[in-house]
């Protein structure tokens, strides 16, 4: 794959994840608890790994992160975001190339959306300097799981068709 074709996909990538941030924004959570969503970028994220690998990945989060930001967070949401989706990748990252075969892609789904929810109140609770915010955690690890589920049976349904038609990894 020559480096302007695997630019553009990614930059494709950093669009799609930004979308779908956007769209998340726009639906309402029933749970109370700052910090719980849904995770739909995280879709892209590991996607991302899945085609091209971990520093892809962390491209991808970060950039997504800090446009995302700047169309409408803020630093405190861009640090809170960078934590969690740095931490995610990571872990994720490292079950998928480490240990693909013992471990579903919904299974890693959901152990990066529990990182990524560690993540965010970590650093947030570092930011307020208020470790009661870990009071927050058995909800959104309740919600991580719900929401990793989810967000890998999407990704393991849709990977091998967005193989397909980006013709990337033999398909």
């Amino acid at each position: 794959m020559t480096k302007t074709r695997k630019m553009v996909l990614l930059s494709i990538l950093i669009s799609q994840a930004l979308v779908l941030h956007v769209i998340e924004r726009v639906i309402p959570v029933p749970v109370p608890v700052p910090g719980v969503k849904l995770g739909l970028a995280n879709i892209i994220s590991l996607i991302t790994i899945m085609l091209f690998g971990f520093k892809e990945a962390v491209i991808v989060v970060v950039l997504r992160t800090l446009l995302s930001s700047l169309f409408g967070g803020g630093l405190s949401s861009f640090l809170y975001s960078l934590a969690g989706g740095i931490l995610s990748s990571s872990v994720m990252a490292y079950m998928y190339l480490k240990h693909k075969n013992i471990f579903s892609i919904p299974t890693i789904s959901t152990v990066g959306a529990v990182f990524h929810n560690i993540g965010q109140i970590g650093v947030a609770s570092l930011v307020i300097s208020n470790i009661h915010l870990f009071y927050y955690l058995p909800v959104l690890l309740i919600s991580g799981v719900i929401t990793g589920i989810l967000i890998g049976f999407t990704v393991e349904f849709t990977v091998e068709p967005v193989k397909r038609i980006l013709k990337i990894g033999g398909a």
